[in-house]
């Protein structure tokens, strides 16, 4: 995982930052505090927050699911970014990491906006559709387990509305990606859904390299047959 976007020296990430960041002090204080924390390397970076926010508000989202919360940062992204109706169903399974977060939303004035559903993120999802949620959801975000990335990607593709946006994290990986030499699940999880969603028409593509890797599948109106591969 990285915390900054990958491929930028210091020097260079440091003057992105001091350039385009417009970090509220809420989000800002609570970043500071998870970096204090043993599993610190989960949060996204600043950028990549702020690149949400602006994606929510480009779309005029106002109903959006999160699946892995962590300590809040991208749920507070999000939710500031949410007109006065907006809302957040996020999903997580750690009451200790959610509470951090719990306390950040509350102090930002949008806890009102957030439902947290603790529990797996699976169950959750299942429970929505069965509920008749299915094609209500503007946006939703994926930065949990990667085994199941797959899972809630195929969930989530039912939740969303047609033109709605879907964002996976860490789709770089920190780089193992492309390390041969890296076979653990996670990794070739990520791998495996990669190229899945090369070929998926269902939806429009394209993975942008902000932080560890963000990929953004718009929901298509229609499916178009994709052109086969030329072989050599």
């Amino acid at each position: 995982m990285s915390k900054q976007t990958l491929g930028l020296d210091n020097p260079l990430y440091d003057y992105l930052l001091s350039v385009s960041l417009r970090e509220p002090d809420i989000l800002a204080s609570l970043r500071e505090e998870t970096a204090k924390h043993p599993r610190a390397m989960m949060q996204i970076s600043p950028e990549q927050g702020q690149f949400m926010g602006l994606l929510i508000q480009l779309m005029g989202a106002t109903k959006t699911l999160e699946i892995g919360v962590f300590t809040g940062y991208s749920s507070l992204s999000v939710a500031l970014s949410l007109p006065g109706n907006g809302q957040i169903i996020a999903c997580d399974i750690s009451e200790e990491y959610t509470t951090i977060a719990r306390r950040y939303w509350q102090a930002a004035g949008v806890a009102n906006k957030i439902s947290l559903q603790l529990g797996p993120a699976v169950k959750t999802l299942d429970k929505l559709l069965a509920a008749g949620q299915g094609g209500t959801f503007d946006f939703a975000f994926i930065d949990a387990d990667k085994e199941n990335y797959d899972a809630y990607y195929e969930r989530s593709l039912q939740l969303v509305r047609t033109g709605g946006l879907i964002a996976i994290d860490n789709v770089l990986w920190g780089g193992q990606v492309v390390n041969s030499e890296v076979q653990d699940k996670d990794t070739i999880a990520i791998r495996t859904f990669n190229e899945k969603l090369r070929h998926d028409p269902r939806v429009t593509l394209s993975l942008v390299p902000i932080a560890d890797g963000l990929t953004l599948a718009l929901k298509r109106r229609w499916a178009p047959l994709l052109e086969p591969e030329q072989k050599e």
